[in-house]
């Protein structure tokens, strides 16, 4: 079954932080504002609604992988 990767639901420990520092840290807006839109293209592609090789859909998965890292640790330091 394919579904988004919602950052609330991957740290649901982390969701009112979440929802905090979307509005109150421009930088942290910043990462969960790339990681959403890269989470919506690879949904877009595994769900066959946009066009794109395995390279491309690995390349764009490996990138939403580094981004949750860094935004996870972004919230454990915050």
């Amino acid at each position: 079954m394919i579904t988004k990767h919602q950052l609330t639901e991957e740290f649901p420990e982390f969701e009112t932080k979440i929802n905090t520092l979307k509005t109150e840290s421009a930088h942290f807006k910043k990462m969960f504002e790339t990681y959403d839109e890269l989470d919506h293209e690879i949904y877009r592609i595994e769900s066959d609604a946009a066009p794109a090789s395995d390279d491309v859909l690995n390349e764009l998965r490996m990138e939403r992988v580094r981004l949750k890292d860094e935004i996870f640790q972004f919230l454990s330091q915050n």
